[in-house]
């Protein structure tokens, strides 16, 4: 079950979504090709299939996955990640470089052509132009901070 943080703010509320200890690892399943309940049961040691029922079906309510039925009898589903649910790879991708860097030292995160290791950045939306993570902050507001003139 889901845990309601109460809280006013876009990291509480991601968490509502995604926090929960399976939906972030089904998310990295599906970006990784993963597309069938027996693959996820497999590829997720200790989940319970009620729970991974559980899990997809919340996924589908909040919009992060599609299921599509290729059999009737038995009834057998596919699910795929949406637009909103690939958007999510990012945050994966974030998850994956820290931990590679502290806490799972053996792996790191590459350019699938190359090989070569990649970092994550941040880039402002008017200018493409990279930004360092000391300057980025979050503002609670519709439109985007403004500097005072002067």
């Amino acid at each position: 079950m889901p845990k309601i943080y109460g809280q006013r703010c876009p990291v509480a509320k991601t968490l509502e979504l995604v926090g929960d200890r399976w939906t972030l690892l089904l998310v990295r399943d599906l970006l990784d090709g993963k597309r069938r309940f027996q693959d996820f049961l497999a590829a997720q040691r200790g989940i319970a299939p009620n729970i991974l029922s559980d899990r997809l079906k919340l996924m589908e309510e909040h919009g992060l996955v599609m299921r599509h039925f290729y059999s009737d009898h038995p009834p057998r589903a596919e699910y795929a990640l949406t637009a909103k649910g690939r958007e999510l790879g990012m945050v994966i991708g974030a998850l994956a470089a820290w931990g590679s860097r502290h806490a799972y030292t053996r792996a790191r995160l590459v350019h699938a052509d190359s090989g070569q290791e990649v970092r994550l950045g941040y880039f402002r939306t008017d200018t493409g132009k990279r930004v360092s993570g000391k300057t980025v902050r979050l503002s609670r507001g519709s439109r985007p901070a403004r500097r005072p003139r002067g």
